[in-house]
C-alpha cells in the first residue's frame, strides 16, 4: 500500500521499466535502512547487523549515486531537457 507506483492511477506510475526498477529499489532501501519498525525499535538493517545507525535519507541519496553504473544525476532547470 506504500508503493504507489505499482498502480496506473497515479501521477507516480512509471512508464519505463528502469525508472520503476529505480523507484522500487530507492524504497526498498528507506524501509530497511531508514525507517524504524513499530515492534523492533530498529530498522530491520540495524536487526540483522548490516548497520550500526539509522541512515538518513541524505545517506540513502548519496549510496544511491555512488554506484557506477548509473548515469550521472543532473538537475535541470525550468523545464526539460532533450
Amino acid at each position: 500500500m506504500q508503493q504507489r507506483r505499482f498502480t496506473r492511477l497515479t501521477n507516480a506510475f512509471s512508464k519505463k521499466l528502469e525508472n520503476h526498477k529505480a523507484a522500487v529499489a530507492l524504497y526498498a532501501m528507506a524501509f530497511n535502512f531508514c525507517r524504524v519498525h513499530e515492534t523492533l525499535r530498529v530498522t530491520p538493517a540495524m536487526q540483522l547487523g548490516v548497520t550500526d545507525h539509522i541512515w538518513t535519507i541524505g545517506e540513502l541519496v548519496d549510496a544511491a549515486t555512488a554506484v557506477s553504473h548509473m548515469r550521472p544525476f543532473t538537475v535541470i532547470q525550468g523545464g526539460r531537457q532533450d
